[in-house]
């Protein structure tokens, strides 16, 4: 992608200082897409995946299969929004507030789980994290990439398909080989939302996928009422 600067490319500064790194690994199409740029360039790579909802089957079948591709166990970890959407009592009924703020669920972000990966898997600070974060994506995603560049120091994160448009990545997928997880048919993207664009889809091709979402967040399904009413009206 042209003007985003002269920057010098992710992947070698990240060659350079450091044989082993992280990966976020969400199972969308851009995190394939950096998997892909960075898998053989490595002597280490550590994929992790952040649940929003744990125990999903169809987020478990997504990961039996790319942990087979990779040859490698990924790492899972919750979502901070998970404990975000829970701490603000986010679709739960009165009765299971209280609970909730007995519980005294932590507050964390992205840079406290590349921490707690790093310390688990017995890689030091060196070691910074990939992700499929894209100029593209956004006009403030390329604002932030022409003033800053592909390697952020401060939060130990590299992107290495930065400067890649979409047909970059759909073509980099389609040669490798690999396939994109079932959820891109079902919300044209990955899961990550509990809103009407993931619950309704889900409902109608992952009945029990959808009964463990309410499991967490009960009041949920008002989503989906909401909806259906208004379509019969």
């Amino acid at each position: 992608m042209s003007n985003l600067g002269n920057w010098p490319d992710p992947i070698e500064t990240m060659q350079a200082q450091t044989n082993a790194v992280l990966l976020s690994f969400s199972m969308g199409k851009d995190s394939i897409a950096a998997w892909l740029a960075i898998r053989d360039k490595f002597e280490r790579i550590e994929p992790y995946y952040l649940y929003l909802i744990p125990g999903l089957e169809f987020i478990d079948e997504a990961l039996a299969y790319w942990q087979k591709v990779m040859g490698q166990k990924i790492h899972q970890l919750p979502h901070p929004s998970l404990y975000r959407q829970l701490n603000a009592f986010v679709f739960q009924p009165p009765e299971r507030c209280a609970i909730i703020e007995k519980a005294n669920l932590p507050d964390f972000d992205y840079e406290d789980v590349n921490r707690i990966v790093r310390e688990d898997v017995g890689l030091d600070a060196k070691a910074y994290c990939a992700t499929g974060v894209r100029a593209a994506d956004s006009p403030m995603r390329r604002m932030h990439f022409v003033k800053r560049g592909p390697v952020m120091h401060s939060r130990k994160l590299f992107y290495p398909v930065w400067d890649w448009t979409k047909d970059d990545v759909i073509t980099a997928i389609s040669s490798a080989g690999v396939k994109l997880p079932k959820e891109y048919k079902w919300f044209g993207r990955s899961f990550d939302g509990l809103d009407l664009r993931f619950l309704l889809p889900l409902k109608r091709h992952a009945p029990r996928d959808y009964a463990r979402v309410l499991e967490w967040f009960p009041l949920a399904d008002l989503e989906v009422f909401r909806y259906e009413h208004r379509a019969q009206g």
